[in-house]
């Protein structure tokens, strides 16, 4: 019952509201697909793959709406890790046409950061679809944090890899399976 519903979610408005739209949308949910860090600096020949993987699925309009994320360098990544990479407008470059999708520039790991917050809410997203650059660490960090906020999040497990390789980005799937859900990553 509707009640039983709102007992179990009380926790959690976001939540109740994404039932809440399934139920008054017949059922119909609106997504998105989140192509996060998709950018030159992380190609190589562990991830070089998915450009035409990932364009592919943009093409396929399963998705109601599309969203990329962009990592740009600032200076604590070189005061602390030592990494100068994604400064350069070639590095930062995205190796897809993003046919006219917004781009969500950002110098952190997660992806989920206010303007991203307010491009799901004003957009009416009830479910958020992750795909890209590198699993061990921007798609990770982004699949928790929404998880952790609330989100209907899903990792899509075959369009998103480790700069690494593949025994790194198996390890993090299992990860992820265990801390947001195995039906949440797909």
């Amino acid at each position: 019952s509707m009640y039983n519903i709102i007992f179990y979610y009380h926790k959690s408005p976001l939540k109740l509201y994404h039932i809440l739209c399934y139920n008054l949308n017949g059922g119909n949910m609106k997504s998105l697909l989140l192509v996060i860090d998709l950018q030159n600096e992380f190609i190589n020949d562990n991830t070089r793959y998915l450009i035409k993987k990932i364009d592919k699925l943009i093409d396929s309009k399963k998705y109601d709406d599309v969203l990329f994320t962009r990592f740009i360098n600032d200076s604590r990544w070189d005061n602390i890790l030592e990494w100068d990479g994604c400064k350069d407008k070639e590095s930062i470059e995205i190796p897809i046409s993003t046919r006219n999708y917004k781009v969500v520039d950002k110098s952190i790991y997660t992806s989920l950061n206010d303007e991203v917050r307010d491009y799901i809410r004003n957009n009416n997203i009830d479910i958020i679809y992750l795909c890209g650059i590198s699993t061990d660490c921007c798609v990770l960090k982004t699949a928790l944090d929404m998880f952790e906020e609330g989100y209907n999040v899903k990792v899509l497990k075959d369009y998103s890899m480790c700069t690494v390789g593949i025994n790194t980005h198996l390890s993090m799937i299992d990860m992820l399976k265990r801390n947001i859900g195995y039906n949440n990553v797909i």
